[in-house]
């Protein structure tokens, strides 16, 4: 009996040390209520963002600082009562400091925000079930967002741009990686553009989708479920398509200098 006693003792002491330093190495953590259409705004240097969609009523923002020098970089919140407002800020007394900042955001299923912008310089950006305006960028990483709706810009200079099962439009771009797009659903007539400098662009639309199509590479193939007709440069070596879906309500531009582009039904 001592020894049950004792066991439950030392686990009880072991979950308590753990959440300790769960609580302790969360170096940023505040909640805010904002209304729909509000901005969040999420400025990072280095390390990750995430943002993912929950069954709560506020903005919920941890940040964790990581590195032999995170003591040379903070959390930065200026933040109003319709905006929050948070960037990394790195200390100017030390210079090729090691440490980075990993954001992970919570904010209300279904509720449409102003994410803008939405950045870090080098890390990954990852989003799930959100809504509203939305802005991503890294200059080092990939970006990759599932289930969000609305209108949604993401680029990358260098890494991939992955997007599944999005409604609304959808604009992508890469210098160097691949652009990967799945949307289940098109609302309103916004143009849309999917392009990498150097990698393949692949996009699935809707099988009723209306819209004016230009498809087109300088280095690769074209392929396509819709009918659109594919002809070959008569100067360049390069490919195009074009061709009107429905009424052609918006126009859809897909473009790679050196991939394969690809335009399939979702």
């Amino acid at each position: 009996m001592r020894k049950n006693i004792l066991r439950v003792a030392g686990v009880v002491s072991l979950l308590a040390s753990m959440f300790a330093l769960d609580a302790a190495a969360q170096d940023f953590q505040k909640t805010y209520r904002i209304r729909a259409n509000d901005t969040v705004s999420i400025r990072n240097v280095s390390g990750d963002v995430k943002v993912t969609g929950y069954d709560g009523d506020a903005v919920s923002v941890v940040a964790y600082k990581e590195g032999r020098d995170r003591e040379f970089v903070r959390v930065e919140d200026t933040s109003t009562a319709n905006r929050v407002e948070l960037r990394a800020r790195y200390s100017e007394e030390r210079r090729n400091t090691d440490a980075s900042i990993r954001f992970e955001v919570r904010v209300p299923r279904g509720v449409a925000y102003n994410f803008n912008p939405v950045s870090t310089a080098s890390g990954n950006i990852e989003a799930s079930d959100i809504t509203g305006n939305i802005r991503f960028s890294t200059a080092s990483g990939n970006v990759t967002l599932k289930g969000a709706s609305g209108s949604i810009n993401a680029t990358t200079a260098s890494g991939n741009v992955r997007i599944e099962e999005a409604r609304g439009s959808v604009n992508a771009s890469t210098a160097s990686g691949n652009v990967e797009a799945e949307i289940t659903r098109l609302d309103g007539a916004t143009n849309m553009s999917f392009s990498a400098a150097s990698g393949n662009v692949r996009v699935r639309l809707p099988s009723d989708a209306d819209a004016d199509v230009e498809m087109s590479t300088s280095s690769g193939t074209l392929e396509t479920e819709f009918p659109l007709e594919i002809e070959d440069s008569q100067y360049t070596s390069g490919k195009r398509a074009r061709g009107r879906l429905g009424n052609g309500s918006r126009r859809v531009r897909l473009s790679s200098a050196s991939g394969d582009v690809r335009l399939l039904k979702s």
